[in-house]
């Protein structure tokens, strides 16, 4: 049983994340943005906006002080959506520990600089920043209900990665390590973007097929960026490239999905984003995978094409013509390592 951990975030899945590590944890800080919920959530023992009927165990201890969630913690777990990492890291960084260890469990690309999760850590505290990431196929409810799951701990020092391993690891969870922290970045980012369009597609009626070809060539544009920002092409082969491409483009769970389904059946971006409770990170990293296509001149046709239904009002059927108008390659033309 380790000591404590503070967990900067109580969405589903910084919830389900302190479910899940109380379990080895005598002691989990949990900091809540709003104040209303971290009321009821002190009070009712659970968090009845984000993931509700899944009661809090006695050592989570909700709050909505920085100081008193980062004070005195040699171990944050950040699990806030990509897009305020960098706002919410400027909140905390006065009350930091020397030589604490930060743990990312966000799936995103930050739109201006185009940095994962842990490059943005290292460029709000510093370069030296000891940061892992952890990721992988997994849905909050399921993680929180204790359904027999897998992750992966990353981080650039192996050493670092098997800590991380052995936090997360439970007789319900089974827990990988390795080191292509990039890689494993860029697969839980970006297979949210492909989630998108596999959904636009099932909100067309089209079939299995379909859906199987989006999520197999895929992969391939996820290894064909990743590969390029000097990524390991196998890491796009495990779980968190092709197991959580599968999970989040299959799963009723999804929101990317759900979000696609709903622009398949016709209806705007604004009209969907307005009447979502939780962040669906894909949204914005499509804006982000559009920017690295630039970028390195990868041929991500997939990607492009739900660019371009998300901001530029095409429309889902004229995207899919067009993307069925592609030149075609050979099958892994493109990733560095494969070609």
């Amino acid at each position: 049983m380790h000591e404590k951990i503070s967990i900067i975030g109580a969405g589903s899945w910084g919830t389900a994340l302190a479910i899940h590590l109380s379990k080895n944890f005598r002691q989990i800080s949990l900091w809540v943005y709003e104040p209303e919920l971290c009321d009821a959530m002190t009070r009712n023992r659970e968090n009845t906006w984000f993931l509700p009927e899944h009661p809090l165990p006695e050592n989570i201890h909700p709050t909505t002080s920085v100081q008193s969630a980062v004070k005195g913690q040699t171990l944050i777990l950040l699990v806030v959506p990509t897009h305020v990492i960098r706002q919410t890291l400027a909140r905390i960084k006065p009350f930091i520990e020397k030589d604490c260890l930060f743990i990312s469990a966000s799936k995103g690309i930050e739109n201006d600089t185009l940095f994962t999760s842990h490059q943005i850590i290292q460029d709000v505290l510093n370069a030296n920043t000891p940061t892992a990431t952890i990721s992988g196929p997994t849905f909050a409810r399921e993680v929180a209900e204790g359904v027999p799951s897998a992750l992966l701990a990353s981080s650039e020092n192996l050493e670092t990665a098997r800590q991380v391993q052995e936090f997360f690891t439970t007789d319900k969870m089974k827990v990988f390590a390795n080191t292509d922290l990039v890689g494993v970045e860029i697969g839980g980012a970006l297979k949210n973007v492909i989630a998108i369009a596999t959904g636009i597609c099932d909100g067309l009626g089209l079939g299995f097929n379909t859906r199987a070809a989006l999520i197999t060539r895929g992969l391939v544009e996820i290894s064909r960026i990743g590969t390029a920002l000097g990524a390991k092409p196998e890491t796009f082969y495990g779980l968190t490239g092709l197991g959580d491409l599968v999970l989040t483009c299959t799963g009723d769970l999804s929101r990317n999905r759900q979000l696609g389904i709903q622009l398949g059946k016709g209806q705007s971006l604004k009209e969907i984003t307005e009447n979502m409770k939780m962040v669906a990170e894909g949204v914005l990293t499509v804006k982000s995978a559009h920017s690295l296509i630039k970028k390195f001149n990868v041929q991500a046709s997939i990607m492009e094409e739900t660019y371009r239904v998300l901001y530029e009002s095409k429309s889902p059927v004229q995207a899919l013509k067009d993307l069925m108008k592609v030149e075609i390659s050979t099958e892994f033309a493109g990733i560095k390592g494969l070609e």
